[in-house]
């Protein structure tokens, strides 16, 4: 029988406690977004958010990370409850745990837009002030 690391079971405990009412929402939410707080991640996420189950050879195919790897970041989604996973035979097929989770992702790449628009306003804004006066 393995035993599992106490520090783990602490960082999991608080990360995504099955007592969240005994936890600020924000602390809840900070969590959540940690699980968020990869690249590879994201794109895992992003490959899942078409509704349909994958497999982790599947899901390899779109991004350029060593199966190990991948196995680890799909782990901490599932920790994270983001995303669940059934064995079928010799294949793990993954899916998001609710469409919400896509409608997060949209949101987010519109939230990114709108804020790169905006950079790129003010840039501009910037580039057609006047010349300053020598002094």
């Amino acid at each position: 029988m393995r035993v599992a690391d106490p520090t783990t079971l602490r960082y999991c405990h608080f990360i995504m406690s099955q007592q969240w009412t005994a936890r600020p929402l924000y602390e809840v939410k900070a969590g959540l977004f940690r699980g968020l707080s990869h690249p590879y991640r994201i794109r895992l996420l992003e490959l899942l958010a078409d509704g349909e189950e994958h497999t982790v050879t599947e899901l390899l195919e779109n991004i350029e990370l060593e199966p190990s790897h991948a196995s680890q970041h799909l782990a901490v989604l599932r920790r994270h409850r983001l995303v669940d996973s059934e064995r079928r035979g010799s294949h793990v097929y993954y899916r998001l745990v609710s469409p919400k989770v896509a409608e997060l992702l949209a949101v987010a790449r519109s939230l990114l837009f709108e804020l790169t628009t905006a950079d790129a306003e003010a840039v501009e804004a910037l580039a057609e002030l006047p010349d300053l006066p020598a002094r």
